[in-house]
């Protein structure tokens, strides 16, 4: 009898973390993930003509490295880039630097402008194989200061950004755009 008891026992634990044990695949296709802040460029004088930024480069200020990583000389052209935010910050300050060619074919001295972005996170625990993802909620302006707050670099040499334009707060997936720059 001593014997059936522990073999009873025995299968029931067993049982216990086959059942128990959560799959450790890898994140399915489709599961949450955080969002990157999605950024269009537009032209100033025709709001829905796309403008391709060439020789374009940005950075989180606090970081090292700019992006894109291209090879040195290689030129690079986008109407469209990817923002992260900082998900253990409720602020994310970007520089965006910008070398405009002029008619002669040379090109300016870059010219950096920022954007920070100030809002509220949410995260929540997906699955064990995808981790926690966290959704961001632009702040409304405060003090009467936009959200993005727009500066120039510290050699003021004037702003490449001419307006920027907030499409939506909630930053919750990567399938639409979240701001307009013109330019």
């Amino acid at each position: 009898m001593k014997r059936l008891i522990c073999s009873v026992t025995v299968l029931l634990v067993l049982t216990y973390f086959a059942v128990s044990c959560e799959k450790d695949d890898i994140c399915a296709e489709g599961s949450p993930t955080t969002p990157s802040l999605i950024v269009e460029f537009y032209n100033k004088d025709n709001g829905e003509e796309l403008v391709n930024l060439i020789n374009f480069k940005y950075y989180a200020v606090g970081e090292t490295d700019t992006l894109p990583d291209v090879e040195e000389g290689t030129t690079t052209s986008f109407s469209k880039i990817e923002l992260p935010l900082r998900t253990d910050a409720t602020t994310t300050k970007w520089g965006l630097i910008f070398t405009r060619r002029l008619s002669n074919g040379q090109f300016t001295e870059p010219n950096t402008d920022f954007l920070e972005f100030n809002y509220e996170t949410n995260t929540a625990y997906v699955s064990r194989a995808c981790g926690f993802a966290t959704t961001f909620m632009l702040s409304p302006n405060l003090n009467g200061a936009p959200n993005p707050l727009h500066t120039d670099s510290e050699d003021a040499d004037g702003l490449w950004i001419d307006d920027v334009e907030v499409i939506t707060t909630n930053i919750e997936d990567e399938s639409e755009t979240h701001i307009k720059i013109y330019l």
